[in-house]
């Protein structure tokens, strides 16, 4: 079994050195248009990995993450940002030992952790040791690569997420644009180069609005975008008229993130990561459940199913917190709905008229 010293090792030597060769090696069925596109349709987040809203155990997350590779999962999406740190040391943990080639990971950019022993987050919960501050420079990008090969314990990235820089960030609010503006001078240009010495294969904006992809496309050659929470059964629209066009338009696929809006649509009361539930969506959800039902399956399904169908969607990545829920996700992605429960929700108005049929993985 390669240890995790010998990762390390290669990690070190991979930073070291250009590695063009690995790039020419991308197998061409992952490349769109010369976009790198994970070979995927559904994969595992790790905001629950890292103790996102509640304590997951590290025994907990461990048998979470066997069970993810048992039931075939093998797209990892994770972040310095997700338990300050935690998650992806989690994720190098259980990936420790295994063939690099077997899987896909992403990671993010954004933010760098610093040591803080007495810093707490409403998002994360536990004893995490860590505090943070943004950095969208292009030194603050390699660095924050390296940091993440250490905490995760492997050589290479296969895709890169430009983090939370989007108006809804409580942090930026209408600064936004002015981390944005960083970000197109150092972040975007360090990792187009990154992806030229085929350190990542693709790189892109992790959000949860649509503006930032948007203003991406206009100025660079990304590859691949995580969008979250803004393809959903609950809310899909704007995703349908504006950002699906201008990815299709550029060759460029989504990975979509929160597809159950937080735990929502398996029916958690959690709407996404304010805490508030818009005004009618329980009445909205009741009544997907019951015409769920009706037609012999349950709305986790559907609504995983649903975040898979358009052709610009390379995978959905729900995230897990025990065994049983990626079992019951990976599942889901399996099963068969009927025609007649799509048409259903189409002709009460509960979904977009033109949102595309899903099909089983």
């Amino acid at each position: 079994m390669t240890t995790r010293r010998q990762f390390l090792s290669a990690a070190t030597a991979t930073l070291a050195a250009s590695a063009t060769l690995r790039a020419q090696e991308a197998d061409a069925a992952t490349v769109t248009s010369k976009r790198y596109r994970p070979p995927v349709r559904f994969g595992l987040g790790g905001v629950a990995i890292g103790n996102g809203f509640f304590v997951t155990p590290d025994a907990q997350a461990e048998e979470t993450l066997e069970a993810a590779w048992a039931a075939g999962v093998r797209y990892f999406d994770t972040s310095p940002w997700y338990g300050l740190g935690l998650s992806e040391r989690r994720f190098g943990h259980f990936l420790d030992g295994q063939k690099r080639e077997d899987y896909v990971i992403s990671t993010k950019i954004g933010r760098l952790m610093v040591p803080d022993h007495d810093f707490k987050h409403g998002m994360w919960k536990g004893e995490l040791g860590f505090n943070y501050k943004y950095d969208y420079t292009a030194a603050g990008t390699r660095r924050s690569i390296e940091d993440s090969l250490q905490r995760l314990g492997i050589p290479s990235i296969d895709i890169v997420f430009i983090h939370d820089l989007s108006p809804d960030n409580g942090d930026m609010k209408d600064k936004w644009t002015e981390y944005f503006d960083i970000a197109a001078k150092g972040a975007i240009p360090e990792l187009t180069k990154m992806r030229e010495e085929g350190l990542i294969k693709g790189w892109g904006f992790g959000v949860n609005t649509i503006e930032p992809i948007l203003k991406t496309l206009e100025i660079s050659e990304p590859d691949i975008f995580l969008s979250a929470i803004q393809y959903s059964l609950m809310k899909h629209e704007d995703s349908l008229e504006r950002l699906f066009p201008a990815c299709e338009e550029h060759g460029v696929s989504l990975v979509i993130g929160g597809p159950l809006n937080a735990g929502f649509l398996a029916g958690v009361d959690r709407y996404n990561y304010g805490g508030t539930i818009p005004e009618g969506f329980k009445e909205k959800r009741e009544r997907m459940r019951a015409i769920a039902k009706d037609h012999g399956t349950d709305l986790r399904t559907a609504a995983l199913q649903f975040t898979a169908a358009p052709s610009v969607v390379a995978a959905t990545i729900p995230g897990a917190r025990s065994a049983k829920q990626i079992q019951e996700n990976a599942e889901s992605m399996k099963a068969k709905i009927p025609g007649e429960f799509w048409r259903a929700l189409k002709e009460e108005k509960l979904i977009a008229a033109n949102a595309p049929q899903p099909r089983p993985a």
